[in-house]
């Protein structure tokens, strides 16, 4: 199920989500320029630039058996934000963020909009990092921060309609689906995830899967009480 777009208007041009998305490419294609190097000279740089400025949860801590001084870990929970692992991981977060971005900062304002934004990819952070806290495995991307408009767009629009694509192996069909059921999808798949992911280390197996399920719960989380706390602009549409 990948959704295109919503049937909400924006009243104002959403330069906050289009600046966010630009950065976010930016930083990406500068990953991918340092995979460019001639053999494995480019790979390593991009993992060490990953390393450096991924956020590595035992840095946090200070579980780590040694860490470099800079930057430092605090740094590395914002740009940790504007990183990604691969074309898809960016594809699907800056599509979610183009279409349920742009209601959300109309409703809060740019300025509000962007703390928001910050403070729900912050609250992701730690709310992963406080499940693994030893974990050496650098966190990276957007989605945290992204999990927190899809919470707050989910209360303020839960009966807007959503154009989705809907896969059936090779058949595509396009259908309008309520706002409440695709984001409510998403919400069962990341708990579910996390779960299983939780259940498999008590089973001693690794849960290391490469995907931070808990920041995503966590950033939705901070998103929905956020939307309380700033106020916004405009009546929230319960």
């Amino acid at each position: 199920m990948f959704p295109l777009k919503d049937d909400v208007p924006s009243r104002s041009v959403p330069f906050i989500t289009i600046a966010l998305i630009a950065v976010n490419v930016l930083v990406f294609l500068y990953q991918l320029s340092l995979q460019a190097a001639p053999d494995a000279e480019g790979i390593q740089s991009a993992r060490e630039f990953v390393f450096e400025f991924g956020l590595i949860p035992c840095r946090l801590t200070g579980q780590c058996g040694s860490s470099a001084d800079f930057p430092s870990p605090v740094t590395t929970v914002f740009t940790s934000m504007f990183l990604h692992g691969g074309l898809f991981h960016i594809f699907g977060n800056m599509l979610y963020l183009w279409i349920f971005g742009d209601n959300v900062e109309d409703t809060l304002g740019h300025g509000r909009y962007l703390f928001f934004y910050l403070t729900s990819g912050v609250v992701a952070v730690l709310a992963q990092t406080l499940v693994n806290p030893a974990s050496p495995v650098p966190m990276i991307g957007a989605s945290g921060a992204v999990s927190g408009v899809l919470g707050a767009y989910l209360i303020l629009f839960p009966r807007a309609g959503v154009l989705t694509a809907i896969v059936f192996g090779f058949f595509i069909r396009l259908v309008r689906i309520p706002a409440v059921i695709v984001l409510g999808f998403w919400v069962v798949v990341q708990v579910v995830n996390g779960l299983i992911s939780v259940g498999a280390g008590m089973l001693g197996r690794s849960v290391e899967d490469g995907v931070a399920f808990f920041a995503h719960v966590g950033g939705f989380a901070a998103g929905i009480a956020l939307l309380f706390l700033l106020r916004p602009q405009r009546a929230l549409r319960l």
